[in-house]
């Protein structure tokens, strides 16, 4: 299959849609983990946690480890622990220039 450039950010946008799903990107962008462990960190199910690495496997974004009888979880790129990172910092910089009342640098609009 090949994926176009909207889609990619489609797939990536249906990721960050979801709060915990977010917050379980950012938990495995620090470091790689095991589910029941990133469930308690996280407070939700396992169950819930279980629903939500399905789809950020199913987005590509993490992958899996088996270790024994455990399976680890890590994202799928380092590249993604940067894009992360700059899109945490892209985001926070527009925010504060928006309730500064001031236009992001760059901007034209």
């Amino acid at each position: 299959m090949i994926s176009t450039p909207a889609g990619v950010l489609a797939r990536f946008g249906h990721a960050l849609s979801d709060p915990t799903r977010a917050r379980l990107l950012l938990a495995l962008r620090e470091a790689p983990g095991y589910p029941a462990e990133l469930a308690e960190a996280l407070g939700v199910s396992r169950q819930n946690l279980s629903n939500h690495l399905a789809c950020l496997r199913g987005c590509g974004l993490v992958v899996t480890e088996p270790e024994g009888r455990r399976v680890r979880y890590e994202l799928a790129d380092p590249r993604l622990r940067h894009a992360l990172d700059d899109l945490v910092g892209v985001v926070l910089a527009v925010e504060g220039a928006l309730c500064a009342g001031t236009r992001p640098r760059g901007s034209t609009a």
